[in-house]
């Protein structure tokens, strides 16, 4: 695995150029690398309370960060709440009922291994970067540390400049957040429903995994009005909808 040479690379690289859309600069996929993994993944907490993909490798990070907003669960979930990382060398290993939902959907993304650090500040977190290989095994001690300056890194470029999803989805010359649509549907589910927005986000995540659909697909309906949440059945703890 590459030193930490390669990662003052990527750290050099992190801040997007001057002009840039792009939340952070340099290549996701060669930092996952650097730290012995095949992908990452960084979602934002927005001022309204959703998570926001920023910055991803192709594949199954993208894929397995979707299925974390999906399902609302995960090492994401856990490191946000916990404000500690979380590390998972083998999924396969991990007990049954702490990701219920989550463990076989990830198995058949092809994830074994993820490593999990929440971006915070204080007591607020601010996001998550998730790490995921398709082989499974620990972290190197050089890599977690390398791991913890990356994420101060991210953190530094946060606080420089904060996500504003509503401005940056729509302005002309910005490119549109992952899950913009997915904000939007909310706010109308949330009308629809006559429900409040974590209630509205529950339901579509709800509906989005009982079709084996992605969120953002299901979203795109329901701002085109080709799906709507009027008289849908409350979710149960679970998260699914009572039929």
């Amino acid at each position: 695995m590459p030193g930490s040479d390669a990662m003052a690379q990527v750290l050099a690289q992190l801040r997007p150029e001057t002009g840039s859309s792009d939340f952070f600069g340099g290549d996701p996929a060669r930092c996952a690398v650097v730290l012995g993994f095949d992908g990452l993944a960084v979602s934002l907490t927005t001022a309204q309370g959703f998570s926001e993909l920023v910055w991803c490798s192709p594949g199954a990070s993208a894929d397995f960060e979707d299925l974390q907003f999906t399902l609302g669960q995960g090492p994401a979930w856990d490191a946000a709440a916990r404000l500690s990382a979380v590390s998972e060398p083998e999924l396969g290993t991990v007990e049954a009922g702490r990701w219920p939902m989550l463990l076989g959907e990830a198995v058949a993304l092809g994830v074994r291994a993820v490593f999990c650090m929440p971006l915070h500040l204080g007591g607020a977190c601010l996001g998550t970067v998730t790490f995921q290989r398709a082989a499974p095994g620990p972290m190197t001690a050089r890599a977690v540390l390398d791991a913890r300056i990356l994420a101060a890194a991210m953190l530094a470029v946060i606080l420089d400049r904060p996500p504003d999803p509503q401005t940056s989805a729509t302005a002309e010359g910005h490119t549109q957040f992952h899950r913009a649509a997915v904000h939007q549907a909310t706010g109308m589910i949330s009308v629809q429903a006559d429900v409040t927005l974590p209630q509205a986000l529950l339901l579509l995540r709800a509906y989005s995994y009982r079709h084996a659909r992605p969120v953002a697909d299901v979203a795109a309906d329901v701002v085109a009005r080709r799906v709507h949440f009027r008289e849908l059945p409350e979710p149960d703890a679970s998260g699914r909808t009572k039929e």
